[in-house]
């Protein structure tokens, strides 16, 4: 792959600013005070908030415990989806920190998944790099690879190591250089405005021409509703890690350097703000 390692790193590093406040409807011992955390954006909620959970277990009776989950102005946070997709795609034109309710009784099933422990988090993880690599290399890299390596890419997520992680992960990112790029590109396209929980179709990096195919190419395809006219007013935001990537950014290049540590894209397409 390109070696924009500056990139890769800035991806990693991104960190989101958040307050943690306990739900009213939980019953407590005594008032909980908030608690702030810096949240990876590539990582999950389930994964960074053991702190979050110690601090509110100490105002709590066990029998009113049960699983942890949270919520954002009444929608509950979907833990598999990246911590940054979820801010971007319900919270990324608010005041910062963002402020995530706890709650620990009246689990939301139909909303979530349940989590009941780290390997759930790794299976999801682990599950959605062998999808992107059957997309990418007909599952090839991922094959010859043996089961530490899986193991470094995951414990590289868990203890947020960069070097750890990217050693391995890079392997995913190559291809041959005469094919010009993978061979489907592994996105998913989220928009809060629709009742599907994402978009995901075969999209190749290069036209049959050869062209580099671009994020504009993608979104023409797939969402052309996010694409305003020249002279039109903006009615979307495009994100992708909390920046708005130029349409005419190839694909290829975003797919190497802006997916998430599960090897995809994350898009998300939110209503602009009205400002």
């Amino acid at each position: 792959m390109a070696d924009d390692k500056d990139v890769l790193r800035d991806v990693w590093f991104g960190r989101i600013p958040a307050c943690f406040t306990l739900s009213p409807e939980e019953t407590t011992e005594r008032e909980a005070e908030p608690y702030y955390l810096l949240l990876p954006r590539v990582s999950y909620l389930t994964l960074v908030t053991d702190k979050v959970k110690k601090h509110f277990l100490k105002v709590m009776k066990a029998e009113d415990v049960e699983e942890m989950w949270f919520e954002y102005e009444g929608t509950p946070l979907k833990w598999h989806y990246p911590i940054g997709v979820l801010f971007d795609l319900h919270a990324s034109n608010t005041a910062l920190p963002w402020s995530v309710s706890v709650h620990f009784k009246s689990f939301p099933e139909h909303d979530l998944l349940h989590c009941t422990s780290n390997s759930v988090i790794e299976a999801h993880f682990m599950s959605s790099i062998k999808e992107a690599d059957a997309l990418k290399h007909k599952s090839q890299v991922i094959n010859d690879m043996q089961k530490k390596d899986h193991k470094q890419l995951w414990m590289g997520l868990q203890n947020d190591k960069f070097d750890q992680f990217w050693a391995m992960n890079r392997k995913l990112m190559e291809y041959p250089t005469e094919e010009g790029g993978f061979r489907y590109i592994p996105f998913r396209i989220y928009q809060t405005t629709s009742d599907r929980p994402f978009i995901q179709k075969l999209f190749r990096p290069v036209s049959a021409e050869g062209h580099a195919l671009t994020l504009g190419d993608l979104l023409k395809e797939l969402c052309p509703a996010s694409i305003c006219a020249e002279d039109e007013p903006k009615r979307f935001q495009v994100m992708v890690h909390g920046i708005e990537p130029l349409l005419e950014t190839p694909v290829q290049w975003l797919s190497e350097h802006l997916s998430h540590p599960d090897n995809f894209l994350h898009i998300s397409v939110i209503p602009a703000p009205s400002d």
